[in-house]
């Protein structure tokens, strides 16, 4: 059985970020939501170094440092790392995915 660690692949997923934020104070909510994404993005993929897009940035501080979204679609996507001073040879890239209602979704494997 071989590991699939090493494959470019590219997911949706929804992150409810409700969760990760409760009981954090108002002024670090924003900055948690970011590394609650990244350490998604990490398990999720298996890779330590996570990228996240200027969209998604932007879209978790839309609302201010404070109101958050609760739910957030992001696609997740494994490359390969082209440095060649680099620890890893893959790291995760996470974007913004649209959505308007998330009932009923399931992570899925997106076609890039």
């Amino acid at each position: 059985k071989k590991s699939r660690t090493k494959d470019v692949v590219a997911r949706e997923y929804t992150i409810n970020l409700h969760k990760a934020l409760h009981s954090v104070s108002f002024k670090k909510r924003a900055p948690k939501a970011v590394t609650a994404v990244k350490k998604f993005a990490q398990k999720m993929m298996k890779t330590d170094d996570v990228r996240i897009d200027v969209k998604l940035n932007k879209h978790i501080w839309s609302k201010g440092i404070r109101n958050v979204p609760d739910r957030i679609r992001i696609k997740i996507s494994r490359k390969t790392n082209d440095d060649e001073d680099a620890k890893e040879d893959m790291y995760s890239f996470v974007t913004v995915a649209d959505c308007t209602d998330f009932k009923g979704l399931v992570p899925k494997i997106v076609e890039e």
